[in-house]
C-alpha cells in the first residue's frame, strides 16, 4: 500500500528558508517520478517541481533558482529546499508520486507553509 507523508511545514518570513520532506512508502522510485505540487487559497493546485526516477529535474518558473528538489532513493524520501520564500509562496505542498506518467498516481495529504513577516 502507498502512502505519501509530508513534514516540516510551518511560518516563515519572506525571504527565509524552509525544507519539507515526504516519506514514501510503497512506491518504487526506480519507476515512479516524484514531485511537489502546491494549492493556495482559491487557486488550482500546480506543480512547483519534480523529479524522475533517473534524477532530471524540473521547476515551476515562479520558483526557478529559489526552490531545489532532491531525492533519497535508499530512504525513499523526496525533500523541497525553499529559499528566499515569498508571501505569494503559502500554500499548501503536497507529495506526489506518478504525476505526468501512465502510472497510477498518489497524494500526500499536505503540509501547510505560510509566508509572513
Amino acid at each position: 500500500q502507498v502512502q505519501l507523508v509530508e513534514s516540516g511545514g510551518g511560518l516563515v518570513q519572506p525571504g527565509g528558508s524552509l525544507r519539507v520532506s515526504c516519506a514514501a512508502s510503497g512506491v518504487d522510485f526506480s519507476t515512479y517520478p516524484m514531485a511537489w505540487y502546491r494549492q493556495a487559497p482559491g487557486k488550482q493546485r500546480e506543480l512547483v517541481a519534480q523529479i524522475t526516477p533517473s534524477g532530471r529535474t524540473q521547476y515551476a518558473d515562479p520558483v526557478k533558482g529559489r526552490f531545489t528538489i532532491s531525492k533519497d532513493n535508499a530512504k525513499t524520501t523526496v525533500d523541497l529546499q525553499m529559499n528566499s520564500l515569498k508571501p505569494e509562496d503559502t500554500a499548501i505542498y503536497f507529495c506526489n508520486a506518478g504525476a505526468n506518467s501512465r502510472l497510477y498516481i498518489y497524494w500526500g495529504q499536505g503540509t501547510q507553509v505560510t509566508v509572513s513577516s
